[in-house]
C-alpha cells in the first residue's frame, strides 16, 4: 500500500545533520568565519564585532542572519504551520528540501569558481547562500510537526534534552537518536575539514549528497 511504511526519521536527520557539519565548516573557515546555521553563535560573533569595531565581521555575521532569515521565511511558506498529525513526512518537506538542494547546487558553482577560496563579492555571495539553504532546511525540520520534531541545525536543545534524559529524577533514558545526531554534526565538520584539506573542491558534495540521499527516501517513499 502506498504510504504504508514510514520514513525512518531518525536516519534521514542524521543524513541532513551530517551535511550542515560541512557546510559550518566552509562557512567557517572560508566565509568570514561566521556559521550558516548556528544563528545563536552569530549573535556571539556579532556582539564580538561590536566589540572590536569590526566592520567585516559585523556584515558577515548580518549577512549570515539575513539568508537564514529569508531561507527559514520561504520554506516555512511553502511546508505552512506544522501539523500535529497527518502525514509524518508531507510532500511539502521534500518540496523545500528540493529548493534547499538549488541552493546548495548554486553554492557549489561558486565554490568551484573561486577554486574554493572565494574573496571579497564572491565570498559574501555564497555566505549567503549558505546560510539561505540552512535556513530552509530549519524550516522544513519543522514542517515535520507534532511527535516528528526534530532538527538538523539548532542543536544545542537537542544537547540539552540528552543530558536531561540522563541525569533528571524518575526514569532516566538515554536519546540515541539526538545522539546520534549530534555526532553527525561533529561527522560531518570533521570530513568537511579532511576534504578542506586533501580536495577543497569537493566539500561541496557533502550536504549535496546528504540531500539527495533524503529527497530520494522520500520520492521511493511515495512511490510505493
Amino acid at each position: 500500500m502506498p504510504g504504508s511504511r514510514r520514513l525512518p526519521l531518525g536516519t534521514l536527520a542524521v543524513v541532513l545533520t551530517f551535511g550542515t557539519g560541512a557546510v559550518d565548516v566552509i562557512s567557517f573557515t572560508r566565509l568570514g568565519e561566521v556559521f550558516s546555521s548556528v544563528m545563536t553563535g552569530n549573535l556571539v560573533l556579532l556582539g564580538l564585532a561590536v566589540a572590536r569595531v569590526s566592520a567585516p565581521l559585523a556584515v558577515h555575521t548580518a549577512l549570515a542572519f539575513a539568508g537564514y532569515i529569508a531561507g527559514a521565511a520561504v520554506g516555512s511558506r511553502i511546508t505552512g504551520p506544522p501539523r500535529p498529525r497527518g502525514r509524518v513526512w508531507p510532500p511539502r518537506v521534500t518540496a523545500v528540501l528540493v529548493v534547499e538542494a538549488a541552493v546548495i547546487a548554486a553554492f557549489t558553482g561558486g565554490w568551484v569558481v573561486t577554486d574554493a577560496h572565494p574573496d571579497g563579492a564572491w565570498q559574501l555571495a555564497l555566505l549567503g547562500l549558505a546560510s539561505l539553504g540552512m535556513g530552509l532546511q530549519s524550516a522544513a525540520m519543522r514542517g515535520l510537526g507534532g511527535r516528528t520534531k526534530v532538527s538538523t541545525t539548532y542543536l544545542t536543545g537537542m544537547l540539552t534534552g540528552v543530558v536531561a534524559g540522563l541525569v533528571a529524577p524518575g526514569r532516566s533514558e538515554f536519546d540515541v537518536r539526538a545522539t546520534t545526531i549530534l555526532a553527525a554534526a561533529a561527522a560531518g565538520a570533521a570530513a568537511g575539514g579532511g576534504l578542506l584539506l586533501v580536495a577543497p573542491r569537493l566539500v561541496p558534495v557533502l550536504p549535496l549528497a546528504a540531500l539527495a540521499v533524503v529527497i530520494a527516501a522520500a520520492a521511493l517513499h511515495r512511490a510505493e
